[in-house]
């Protein structure tokens, strides 16, 4: 009998044992995730977290801080333009700056426009690459052409749209062909590629073209120097001019040194790169960039 009652006794103690540490796991399981937990398992899914599931550096600081600081353009339809009356951003640019914060964020890019998860300031070429060095945004997606000098200072993604050069003349100019511009002033961006990649092309084909060349600080700008006739010609991404198309303005057929578009980073913050560049290559394959620009009505 006392043998009975010592092994009854030594069963209820190691049931009560048991039921002790099942209890005592029970409040972890039922615990809420901190915030950085929360936010690692977010860029875990969106490929933002480096080997061994640490988030970088980089992305981290901008989780933290709670919104993307993104540079774009203010002056380009269907790209990226400030809407006066709003002061928002709208164009394909910006629903793609919209895209990589939801990657950073763990959100949908719907989500992080609703949010205001992105924060854009608007940039000109000149002004693009010192606010990306002196760290005062952290992406430029702003029609930023790739190029093996910028590609030494920068980090670029794979591009995410492609153009080539154009040249806006006004109907009356008399102006048909590039071959026309000799000694004709040709109006361009300041910081742009343009004049280079047209003294290139000429040279290659070997036209008998010497034209003048004058920067301006904005498109809206160039815009207005043609119309007033103060250059000849506005020469850039055949779909910028696109958007600055009316009854008394043209596009030429001449189109020549392609442009490839890169979101662009400061040359240290790799995490963020990676990032960047996982999500552009994502859209690429799975249509959804093509579906994007589709909405926007690009060329």
């Amino acid at each position: 009998m006392m043998k009975k009652m010592l092994s009854l006794a030594l069963t209820l103690a190691m049931a009560a044992s048991l039921t002790a540490c099942g209890s005592s796991k029970a409040p972890e399981s039922t615990t809420a995730a901190p915030a950085e937990s929360t936010a690692a398992a977010a860029s875990t899914e969106s490929g933002s977290t480096a080997a061994g599931g640490a988030i970088e550096a980089d992305v981290q600081k901008i989780i933290d801080r709670g919104v993307l600081k993104v540079g774009c353009k203010v002056d380009i339809p269907k790209f990226s333009l400030q809407n006066t009356a709003t002061g928002e951003y709208e164009g394909f640019e910006d629903d793609l700056a919209y895209e990589i914060a939801g990657s950073i964020f763990g959100v949908t890019s719907a989500e992080a426009k609703e949010k205001k998860l992105v924060e854009f300031q608007g940039v000109t070429s000149k002004t693009r690459g010192p606010l990306l060095e002196n760290g005062e945004i952290d992406l430029v997606i702003a029609t930023f052409t790739i190029t093996a000098e910028r590609k030494e200072t920068y980090n670029f993604s794979t591009p995410y749209y492609t153009d080539a050069v154009g040249l806006l003349v006004n109907k009356d100019s008399g102006i048909n062909s590039i071959e026309d511009l000799d000694k004709k002033v040709i109006g361009v961006a300041q910081s742009s590629t343009t004049k280079d990649v047209f003294k290139k092309y000429v040279e290659e084909k070997g036209y008998n073209v010497n034209p003048e060349f004058q920067e301006f600080d904005g498109f809206p700008a160039l815009a207005q120097a043609l119309a007033t006739k103060q250059i000849d010609c506005f020469s850039v991404d055949r779909a910028i001019l696109a958007g600055y198309v009316n009854d008394g303005n043209h596009i030429l057929e001449d189109r020549f040194a392609e442009q490839e578009y890169g979101v662009a980073s400061a040359k240290e913050n790799t995490g963020l790169a990676a990032l960047v560049e996982e999500k552009v290559t994502t859209m690429i394959s799975d249509g959804s960039l093509l579906t994007l620009q589709d909405t926007w009505e690009l060329q």
